[in-house]
């Protein structure tokens, strides 16, 4: 055997040809980190796009007299306080859990964990559809005061980011962040919710029904 039929031996093989990008080959490492992006591109247009038609519906729509009331309240004010504030009950309950699925807190996740992570979630979330439509429909998206545009802002967010979260469940090709910082979104989003809706009407006009 020759020299250089020796030295071909001695090469190892080599199976895929590298990944290539616009200006050349792209290192191990920089095509690893870019791969997870195109699994979050669908969730996060999705998102971003339910929470760009919410905010612009809102704005256009000329704001109507239709309001969420019940029997037994003061009045719908109170109804969208105290349902948002069972939404925000809720979400606490989604964090904890999950943050014990993610062993952040407690020695071990029991199988009902994972259940009631996700019918707290599916709860939170339907106890603000009430809320979102009278919103919507009675206010539009609102900008008289720093308040109101914060809360108004808030709402698409949280829309946006659930959206997001629901499109991301089924995908296994996502990197292990996402979900975490997706649901930190979205209970960040109902926080603020709260804070500039129920509290505040909570303080400024009292705690009842």
């Amino acid at each position: 055997m020759s020299s250089t039929e020796r030295g071909r031996a001695d090469t190892p093989p080599v199976d895929d040809e590298p990944d290539t990008g616009p200006i050349g080959p792209i290192p191990p490492a920089a095509a690893a980190v870019r791969r997870p992006v195109p699994a979050l591109a669908v969730p996060v247009l999705g998102g971003v796009g339910l929470a760009v038609v919410l905010g612009v519906y809102g704005r256009l729509h000329e704001p109507g007299t239709i309001a969420v009331n019940v029997a037994g309240f003061s009045g719908p004010a109170y109804v969208k306080a105290w349902l948002t504030t069972l939404a925000a009950l809720l979400a606490v309950v989604q964090l904890v859990s999950a943050l014990n699925m993610y062993g952040r807190i407690g020695s071990g996740s029991p199988s009902w964990v994972s259940t009631l992570h996700r019918w707290s979630g599916r709860v939170a979330v339907l106890v603000t559809v009430p809320v979102v439509v009278h919103c919507l429909y009675a206010f539009g998206f609102g900008y008289d005061s720093p308040r109101v545009l914060v809360h108004s802002l808030a709402g698409c967010l949280f829309y946006g980011a659930f959206a997001t979260k629901m499109l991301s469940l089924p995908r296994r090709d996502l990197p292990g962040w996402a979900l975490p910082v997706i649901g930190g979104v979205v209970f960040s989003a109902l926080v603020v919710l709260w804070l500039t809706a129920a509290l505040w009407l909570f303080t400024t006009k009292g705690v009842h029904l």
